[in-house]
């Protein structure tokens, strides 16, 4: 009998069937007509008990410090355990207060453990690290040149555009959206028709926001994106390059063995 509960909850397929039909679940709930459902509430309660349970017998399985040197097993053990707070309902009987609401937020999380299951996710993830380290320092860089821009067009553009630029915590988001392109010109456009009729106002303005797209929108988010890119695809190129190697290995052994024979 224990040996058929340890297969059961050991078994990575029906886990991961278990997880998707979870995930469903949680879709239907977040209809307000489902909400509430008593039947689908009790459901995702009692999908909660089998992966408390599924935690309970690996750990008891692998004893808790192995299972604990799996980064998948904390993952998977910081979701169970935030979700263990919406089975007290079943114990006791607890007002509908906000902090409630937050922890069956929080269960929708549980989809999350689905990923475990995607192919070659763990070298998707260490590439999205690599890829993160190596272009933490462009994003520095960027995060200070939005600080020093913001300041400046609050300065400039306070009195045209306050609802973007009417202090410097407004303006770095206004600056931001400038450097992801997404809807920059109606700002300058904000500015120029708000403008007081100076003719050189119109003229920085524009002046001011080619060079912000140029050298933060064009420059300073495609360096960032491109060494994003190729720190993620290392992997891809490491292999390449060593199959070219191997390649060019045999080759030289040919040409060798092909010298030789032409000298016999």
């Amino acid at each position: 009998m224990i040996s058929r509960i340890v297969k059961l909850f050991t078994n990575e397929l029906l886990i991961a069937t278990a997880i998707m039909l979870n995930a469903i679940l949680l879709f239907i709930m977040g209809y307000e007509s489902l909400h509430q459902n008593e039947f689908l509430m009790i459901l995702d309660h009692g999908f909660t008990i089998f992966f408390v349970f599924e935690m309970v017998v690996k750990m008891g399985l692998r004893g808790w410090k192995p299972y604990f040197e799996n980064n998948w097993n904390k993952f998977d053990f910081f979701l169970v355990v935030i979700s263990v707070p919406s089975l007290f309902v079943l114990l006791i009987e607890i007002p509908d207060l906000s902090y409630l609401l937050v922890f069956r937020l929080l269960r929708v999380m549980r989809i999350l453990r689905f990923m475990r299951f995607i192919p070659n996710i763990r070298k998707m993830v260490s590439g999205i690290g690599r890829a993160f380290r190596a272009s933490v320092f462009v994003l520095v860089a960027l995060v200070i040149y939005n600080v020093l821009l913001a300041i400046l067009s609050s300065y400039l553009f306070r009195d045209e555009a306050p609802e973007m630029f009417g202090n410097p915590a407004i303006s770095l988001y206004s600056i931001f959206q400038v450097f992801t392109l997404e809807g920059w010109n109606d700002i300058p456009a904000t500015i120029i028709a708000n403008s007081d009729g100076a003719s050189w106002k119109p003229v920085l303005t524009r002046i001011f926001f080619f060079i912000v797209v140029i050298s933060g929108g064009i420059f300073g988010m495609s360096i960032m994106n491109a060494i994003f890119v190729d720190e993620m695809v290392m992997d891809n190129n490491a292999g390449l390059e060593d199959k070219v190697d191997e390649l060019n290995k045999k080759v030289d052994e040919l040409m060798e063995e092909l010298r030789k024979s032409s000298k016999s």
